[in-house]
């Protein structure tokens, strides 16, 4: 029987891992918080292990996760910007992600985000609250079917949002490296992200972090946006520069965003903070400013992605220690 333990476990996810251990003859422990250099010594005696980090794994763990005899770490996301990988690689230590969960949960909640911004849904509860019903240009929506939308990065989940989009009758624009040929019949690619930008009236991000694209939607390229245009974020917080966002929409150079994710979100997310004081004077401004919609990372929260996020990941575990490799393998 394989021990393996897993970091950064809620409640609600070990019911639906302890079935599955009990399918593949595994035993688990379980830990609530992310991997540190203070919990790493809890990894000793096990033969697998999983985490779902939002902060970065310092580099000096990965040589006492090789003394401790561990082959990998399942990071439990799409995402895997917090891992070194040559430093991982260097001490023969393999990386895997879980690079599709559930494309259509992320892709229906920037459809939800996006509706949400057009039709100023804040703004009318505000002054439904208020008592205010009256009709008023303040509340007056567009009509999606009429704008541009712009999909940046048509991976599995910008092109399921595309997709999406489509069924709205509206054009669609889109940037990727990569393009899909499938994805043709559907949109129209471009050959820069700063002409899709250009013409769209929502741009919505769908692209992995990497040191090329930090912060790449900043003051400048918002420069480049319609001033009437939204920003739609259910991706990685790093692509954007917070600070460059903010000035922007103070300045008028977009009419809205929605950010179900924060570049420095690691120290809140997903933890209760409403009996505890938010320290953070960057993060303070995106939650209390009247253009921003923010969501806390919570895009790919449903029951599919919930069970399918914990059983591929243990499932690349296995596969590690029973094949030597696994096919989520991202070094």
């Amino acid at each position: 029987m394989y021990k393996f333990i897993l970091f950064n476990v809620r409640e609600e996810e070990v019911e639906l891992t302890k079935a599955w251990a009990k399918e593949n003859n595994v035993e688990l422990t379980f830990v609530d918080d992310q991997l540190t250099m203070h919990n790493i010594h809890l990894v000793e005696g096990h033969d697998g292990l999983s985490t779902s980090q939002n902060s970065k794994v310092p580099n000096e763990a990965y040589p006492i996760l090789k003394e401790f005899g561990i082959k990998q770490i399942a990071q439990r996301s799409a995402g895997f910007d917090y891992y070194d990988l040559e430093e991982a690689k260097k001490h023969g230590i393999i990386i895997s992600n879980v690079p599709s969960y559930s494309p259509e949960s992320i892709a229906e909640f920037a459809i939800t985000s996006t509706l949400n911004l057009v039709r100023k849904t804040r703004q009318i509860e505000e002054k439904t609250k208020e008592h205010d019903f009256r009709w008023q240009p303040a509340i007056r929506a567009g009509l999606v079917n009429e704008m541009t939308v712009g999909v940046i990065g048509t991976g599995h989940i910008g092109r399921v949002t595309a997709k999406l989009f489509h069924g709205f009758g509206v054009k669609i624009v889109a940037y990727d490296i990569y393009q899909n040929e499938e994805a043709k019949s559907f949109l129209e690619y471009k050959d820069s992200i700063e002409e899709v930008v250009a013409m769209s009236d929502i741009v919505t991000l769908h692209v992995p972090a990497t040191k090329d694209n930090f912060h790449q939607f900043n003051y400048e390229m918002f420069k480049k946006f319609k001033p009437s245009a939204y920003l739609v974020n259910a991706d990685r917080g790093s692509v954007v520069d917070t600070k460059g966002l903010i000035k922007a929409l103070d300045d008028g150079l977009l009419a809205g965003a929605a950010l179900d994710t924060y570049e420095n979100e690691s120290h809140f997310i997903p933890k209760d903070f409403s009996d505890k004081e938010i320290d953070d004077e960057l993060f303070l401004e995106v939650l209390n400013h009247e253009k921003i919609l923010f969501t806390p990372h919570i895009a790919h929260y449903t029951d599919v992605s919930v069970r399918n996020i914990m059983q591929i990941a243990l499932k690349s575990v296995l596969e590690v220690l029973e094949t030597g490799d696994t096919q989520n393998r991202v070094n």
